[in-house]
């Protein structure tokens, strides 16, 4: 049954906004807020006024109704499509939740809010926005007319902490002789991509990963959008920046990855690889940068060469060179998929090898029902990490 959560008038809401303007607050403490509203002449018992000023307060600098959701350490995205359709993902899979708004116009000054709380305009001349709110939230949200059902809002929810990675052993994201092996990629140092589609978890297992490194490692971590949060005592995060309503100041991750390559990095990490940023991070990997790593958008990993390529040819570098780069510095590609259910799976690791005139990705461990085990590239592998000085484990031990 839908539950119509009840929110603050808007006319009772503005006058409280004003209240707290006059007084120069920025973000209200619920002592401000209640006496704020006490000030409108509001009469009722302590019960019923921190439940309106919970409200207020979520409404003046929270996620208004979506608030209760996001508190959830189970949510990961929160999906409004419309007032009377908010959709959350525990997980599981995607769900109706039983939190509505009151119409479009609701919707439309949560999003609106939201968009000026990360320094950027939503209105008829800019419809959509996509940027991060101050809490790490990444925000997604669509207008009309761009958007026919009304308002839209997309909320990606960080998790509070890394994963650690017996507990991707646990939910059966990796298996035992999986977990073995990244500990080796990292160890070995490396250069390696995570893949899989929107959702498949590739940002959890990068992070994961990253906290195996030695804490006496220098980690630079370029995004677009500051997801990422590994646990690791020495991290350096810079985050792109888009243009201005001018169109100026915008900093690409091409000009991060760039920047990070003069921070004197151990590791440089691209949270995600989606444009000309990946020559800078072919060439950083060829040029002595080993251990380097990001995440890419792929739907198999024999797709990754056929990706980059895309990629490397919208920053102007030609066929050949792209492949010679991927196959000189680029080793291994970690990739994941999403199951129905919202369970997420590594389904292999990959070797990258250099052909004739392009690169291919063969199986060293595939997926064979709850377990990795060894693929053609297996001995390749072994061979890789030995060679740095590590002991790959038995298989099937």
């Amino acid at each position: 049954m839908t539950v119509r959560t009840p929110r603050p008038d808007p006319g009772l809401l503005d006058r409280v906004r004003q209240r707290l303007l006059a007084d120069d607050v920025g973000s209200p403490r619920t002592a401000q807020v209640a006496r704020a509203l006490r000030d409108e002449g509001l009469v009722m018992g302590d019960t019923g006024l921190m439940s309106l000023v919970s409200a207020v307060r979520d409404e003046l600098a929270g996620l208004g109704p979506l608030q209760s959701l996001a508190g959830d350490p189970r949510v990961t995205d929160i999906l409004v499509n419309g007032p009377g359709s908010v959709i959350v993902d525990r997980g599981e899979g995607l769900t109706a939740s039983d939190v509505v708004f009151a119409d479009d116009a609701a919707v439309l000054r949560l999003a609106q809010r939201l968009a000026a709380s990360a320094g950027r305009r939503l209105d008829e001349s800019v419809p959509f926005v996509d940027a991060r709110l101050p809490e790490g939230i990444r925000l997604h949200a669509v207008i009309p007319p761009i958007s026919l059902q009304g308002t839209t809002i997309s909320l990606r929810i960080p998790r509070r902490r890394a994963f650690h990675i017996d507990e991707l052993t646990s939910s059966g994201t990796i298996c035992g002789f999986a977990a073995e092996w990244l500990r080796l990629v990292i160890r070995a140092r490396l250069s390696f991509l995570v893949t899989g589609s929107t959702g498949s978890g590739k940002t959890t297992v990068l992070a994961t990963m990253l906290g195996l490194i030695d804490q006496g490692e220098r980690l630079l971590v370029v995004e677009d959008s500051a997801e990422l949060r590994p646990e690791h005592p020495h991290v350096v995060r810079l985050e792109a920046r888009p243009a201005n309503l001018e169109g100026a100041g915008a900093v690409t991750l091409r000009d991060l990855v760039r920047q990070a390559l003069r921070m004197r990095p151990d590791r440089l990490i691209v949270g995600e690889v989606r444009g000309a940023e990946v020559v800078d991070l072919l060439s950083a990997l060829n040029t002595g940068h080993e251990g380097g790593c990001g995440t890419v958008h792929a739907n198999s990993p024999e797709d990754v060469p056929a990706r980059l390529e895309a990629l490397g040819l919208m920053a102007g570098l030609p066929r050949d060179a792209l492949h010679a780069l991927v196959g000189a510095g680029l080793e291994a590609v970690i990739h994941l998929e999403r199951h129905g259910a919202g369970t997420r799976r590594m389904t292999g690791l990959h070797l990258l090898r250099q052909g004739r005139r392009h690169t291919t990705a063969i199986p060293a461990l595939l997926r064979d029902g709850d377990r990795l085990v060894p693929g053609p590239a297996y001995p390749d592998l072994c061979a890789r990490v030995l060679r740095s000085g590590c002991t790959p484990p038995l298989a099937g031990a």
